[in-house]
């Protein structure tokens, strides 16, 4: 049996090791701008949100200058005096300040206590209706007071609990005293946190919603084959499921909550007054805006700005701590 010689290689063909290169490794070797060419259709789709985070968010952070000058707007920002951390001492030093912040501070925590849930619940509750019909009527219902404005939301709260609305006409008529909620100072946060539940809750609910459908069906159907019920499916399923959402939107809520809806209390603050209407953002507004205190308006907002992203950044530390992503991913992850 004759010995067969071994194959030569073809004649031709590379040898070197670029010829077994793998796509991942010609991807690395691209340059940033072969990249920008390559995607410039997806680069151009962004371009419009790009510009107006940078318009509206990043450019106007120049103004923060004001905290540190006293500000006269004929002089500019070139020829006003700097007063360097002189704003922030004023700011401190006034009453008005820390009631204005007692006020935000309040507000702030009743609504995350008792608005931030109700959205994660309207959505578990929609979840489990049967009926697609029905829950798509459902879904209608609760969207829609999230596109009225503010002014005719409180004008349809002041004719059913001000005054002389329906509450009190009920109470004058059933023998008992009449209650203007409207008009009550210790009522104020719960007022905010009950016109926000009837206008946002099922507005909140669209991202709870997408996070429940992308929850593999398999793992309900495995857990009701090992015996579990309704409610340890919801526990071991369902809440680990939609945790990263949740824990997302729980973040940026920390991060405004400093600002809990100007539009809303300067329609109210004058019917319970500044002692318990004020907060911060109105609090720039009648200083800045009509008092012309630009300096000091603009320190109150620098702080707010800075306690907002301490927030962030500390609630995705600790999100990072306990195995979560977070809005971003740490360093170590």
């Amino acid at each position: 049996m004759a010995d067969t010689a071994p194959p030569l290689p073809l004649k031709g063909r590379r040898q070197d090791a670029g010829a077994t290169a793998t796509p991942v490794a010609l991807r690395a070797k691209a340059t940033l701008w072969q990249r920008i060419k390559r995607d410039k259709v997806m680069l151009l789709l962004c371009l419009p949100g790009l510009l107006y985070f940078l318009v509206f968010h990043y450019v106007p952070l120049l103004g923060y200058i004001t905290a540190f000058q006293d500000y006269q707007p004929y002089l500019g920002y070139a020829d006003s005096a700097w007063v360097g951390l002189g704003n922030f001492a004023t700011a401190f030093a006034e009453p008005a300040f820390w009631s204005a912040l007692r006020n935000t501070l309040t507000i702030a925590l009743v609504e995350l206590v008792f608005f931030f849930p109700l959205p994660i619940a309207l959505a578990l509750l929609l979840n489990s209706v049967v009926s697609d019909k029905l829950r798509r009527f459902v879904q209608s219902v609760v969207y829609l007071p999230h596109f009225i404005g503010w002014v005719i939301i409180v004008s349809i709260f002041q004719q059913v609990l001000g005054g002389a609305g329906v509450l009190p006409e009920l109470l004058d008529s059933a023998g008992l005293p009449r209650y203007d909620m409207m008009s009550d100072p210790d009522a104020f946060p719960w007022l905010l946190t009950l016109q926000l539940v009837w206008k946002d809750a099922g507005w909140g609910t669209i991202i709870i919603l997408a996070a429940l459908l992308t929850i593999d069906r398999q793992q309900y159907e495995a857990a009701a084959i090992d015996g579990a019920g309704r409610l340890r499916r919801l526990w071991h399923v369902t809440l680990p499921g939609i945790a990263p959402v949740v824990i997302l939107l729980l973040i940026l809520n920390l991060g405004q909550i400093l600002s809990v809806g100007f539009e809303q209390i300067l329609l109210q603050r004058d019917a319970v007054g500044p002692e318990a209407g004020e907060v911060l953002d109105t609090y720039v507004y009648f200083h800045g805006i009509k008092d012309g205190d630009w300096g000091v308006s603009a320190a109150v907002g620098l702080v707010k700005a800075v306690v907002g992203t301490v927030l962030v950044l500390g609630a995705n530390k600790l999100a990072h701590h306990f195995g979560h992503e977070g809005i971003y991913r740490g360093a170590d992850r």
